[in-house]
């Protein structure tokens, strides 16, 4: 399945900037006392090119698959909880599944690479590169040519889904330590900083998995490129996620980013055409350690820090209503002049007199 890496315009507009920034400061309300609202509202309109924006059928996709990573002991959980979390998703128990169902957003599970075989359903694509990706200590976690089938299929996923806004989800046990390669890499960090506990692990199995993190890096030096790290590293929930991410960006949809393995993946896919992030959002800054330093990374402003550790899409979908009321407040609340009240200004002049 080929794959081209589409272009990704810079949609800078100045002109639409300033017309947003103006209908935001002439709202009933004092300058700037939105906050971050009135960020995410300006963000939203440049990425849809619209004064007025509305999101539409937003879509969280989990995208899931396993690590061959996993049997060194890098997560707490053994590799079939991927699967059977998997089935919780559809089965509508998972706390994504109720958060998606309550936020009416429609959900998706796409086996990238699970090692477990699905029966079909509504709402599962079944997208498999392969059962697993293989051990990254012992070679590249995934071929090229698996590589590519899978950020075709991303792409070729996103292309058939409606509406106007993806949030991303993931699910595969041992996907943070995969998450903390590439970032690591593409970021320039040290693998101390870029790891943390992922599912809970104890501070003496952290060490461990730094270890063995530090091995696989050294395995793989000549993985520098965006493509060649993810291959090295990156599970094919990552792959197909970062497919599906450029996908989005160059249909110009507003891409909701969850936490740090959904970040790893936008890091990527911003790696290889930096005009990705204009079209992100990004939903919180989770507990995992590298988290923060991702971001900082990426130079994105989170709406939420909860502590949330996740996953699957759910600070994501915990977020997207207040991407429904930064349009909101774009589209109809009242200007001081059509509501007739005085600005500060008129206010200040008055007094004057």
């Amino acid at each position: 399945m080929p794959f081209t890496v589409p272009t990704i315009d810079d949609i800078t507009q100045p002109a639409l900037a300033a017309r947003l920034q103006h209908l935001l400061d002439n709202k009933t309300k004092p300058l700037g006392s939105l906050g971050q609202i009135e960020r995410l509202a300006q963000r939203i309109g440049l990425a849809l090119g619209s004064e007025a924006p509305t999101l539409k059928d937003p879509q969280l996709v989990v995208f899931a698959g396993d690590h061959g990573l996993a049997a060194r002991g890098v997560s707490a959980y053994p590799s079939d909880v991927t699967w059977q979390m998997v089935e919780n998703f559809l089965a509508g128990g998972a706390a994504v599944s109720v958060l998606a169902r309550q936020n009416g957003i429609g959900l998706t599970v796409v086996d990238c690479g699970v090692r477990h075989d699905f029966a079909p359903r509504p709402g599962l694509v079944i997208n498999k590169v392969a059962p697993g990706t293989a051990d990254a200590l012992e070679g590249p976690a995934m071929t090229t040519s698996q590589c590519t089938v899978a950020l075709a299929s991303g792409a070729a996923l996103v292309k058939d889904l409606p509406g106007n806004a993806l949030l991303l989800g993931e699910m595969g046990i041992g996907n943070t330590s995969a998450a903390s390669l590439l970032m690591s890499r593409l970021a320039g960090l040290d693998i101390v900083d870029c790891t943390g506990a992922g599912t809970g692990l104890d501070a003496e199995a952290v060490q461990r998995k730094i270890g063995i993190l530090r091995q696989v890096l050294a395995r793989h030096p000549d993985a520098i490129e965006p493509l060649d790290a993810l291959a090295a590293f990156g599970g094919f929930e990552i792959a197909t996620m970062v497919g599906a991410v450029l996908q989005a960006a160059a249909e110009r949809r507003v891409i909701v980013v969850d936490g740090f393995i959904a970040s790893s993946a936008v890091l990527v896919a911003s790696a290889l055409q930096p005009a990705v992030l204009q079209r992100c959002v990004f939903a919180h800054r989770s507990g995992e350690r590298g988290h923060a330093l991702m971001l900082a990374h990426l130079k994105a402003e989170p709406l939420l820090d909860l502590g949330l550790r996740l996953g699957e899409g759910s600070g994501a979908a915990l977020a997207w209503p207040l991407l429904m009321s930064a349009c909101a407040i774009l589209r109809e609340m009242a200007s001081f002049e059509s509501a007739g009240v005085s600005r500060q200004d008129e206010a200040n002049a008055a007094v004057q007199q």
